[in-house]
């Protein structure tokens, strides 16, 4: 009965400092809901296993930390997977330490554990003209051609801005500028971007804009007056992408989008075809890393495989020592024929 009573105070500590923690990553941080959920989430695990240990986050040493990290691995938890909870640990514990609820950082002589620099899958470019020569099939009733138009630029959108689902979803009416070639995004951490944008995405959007929207907007805003209070104004109205139910659209909608187009593609791997393909055709990283917003270059650097295929080619057929001349032929520098 006591240890029961003492597990019960110990979650209602947890609790309270995980809700001050939520407001700091939410107030201060800036952080979006889906991404403190995710942080809350790994948070809540650890808090479980600490309680189970009969303690508290606030008391928690490096050993229930190594204790934890080696649970995750018996339960088969790949190492990814555990580093991005080690680094939710690690921010969870440095916000305590600057806040002085702490004295010492249980995390700070943990090692992350290793993990393989995998490029994720990306779909070759005939893949996405074939998946989106498909969405740009017409429809004949209004009402399909209407939405057959909006799911077209909905994936033009993902692949030519390497934009996120989220990205996708929250955005305004008001965040075009078509005549100048951009778009301005949300990411993450609610930090704005520039996305420039190609023709073909253009020409998309500019069409959902004239044929698609309106007529999606009229049955929207029809459906929305017949259930709305007087004076009531539906803060989804300037929304850029407009469902049939006067919703905004989800993320996990979009996901099916991408499934009925390409049962092996994903939004995330629309945006993965994005950065390789501009890499793969001489984009720099820096500016790879500008247009998908990731904060920190170490990110983006998983295609620096990719990039350092273009860098041999430029090195060989520009480099006064890329090349040697034997009698017979040109060889390279590695000493094979070129």
């Amino acid at each position: 009965m006591r240890a029961r009573i003492i597990n019960c105070v110990d979650g209602s500590r947890n609790l309270a400092l995980l809700k001050d923690y939520q407001s700091y990553l939410r107030v201060e941080k800036g952080l979006r809901p889906l991404t403190c959920e995710a942080y809350l989430g790994d948070l809540r695990t650890f808090a479980e296993f600490i309680e189970k240990r009969n303690g508290v986050l606030l008391m928690a040493v490096q050993d229930d930390v190594a204790a934890f990290l080696k649970d995750l691995r018996s339960h088969g938890i790949d190492a990814r997977s555990i580093a991005r909870k080690l680094s939710c640990l690690r921010g969870f514990y440095k916000w305590l330490l600057l806040d002085r609820r702490i004295h010492h950082d249980p995390t700070v002589n943990i090692e992350s554990p290793r993990t393989w620099k995998v490029l994720p899958k990306s779909l070759a470019g005939p893949e996405v003209a074939e998946m989106l020569e498909r969405a740009a099939m017409a429809a004949s009733h209004p009402q399909a051609q209407a939405t057959a138009l909006r799911d077209r630029a909905i994936l033009e959108l993902l692949y030519a801005g390497g934009l996120r689902v989220s990205e996708v979803t929250s955005l305004a009416t008001s965040d075009l500028a078509l005549d100048l070639g951009r778009v301005l995004v949300r990411g993450k951490g609610d930090k704005e971007r520039i996305v420039p944008l190609g023709r073909a995405a253009i020409e998309a959007l500019e069409q959902y804009l004239r044929e698609g929207r309106p007529h999606l907007e009229r049955i929207s805003t029809a459906r929305r007056a017949s259930v709305a209070r007087p004076g009531h104004t539906h803060p989804d109205r300037a929304r850029l992408f407009l469902s049939l139910r006067g919703m905004p659209l989800t993320r996990q909608w979009v996901w099916q989008l991408v499934k009925m187009a390409d049962s092996n593609a994903s939004p995330h791997m629309l945006r993965h075809s994005c950065a390789t393909h501009m890499v793969e055709n001489g984009a720099d990283l820096r500016s790879v890393q500008m247009l998908l917003g990731h904060a920190d270059i170490s990110t983006t650097q998983v295609y620096t495989h990719l990039a350092l295929g273009r860098l041999k080619i430029v090195h060989r057929e520009h480099h006064p020592r890329g090349k040697r001349r034997a009698a017979d032929g040109v060889i390279d520098s590695v000493g094979e024929p070129a």
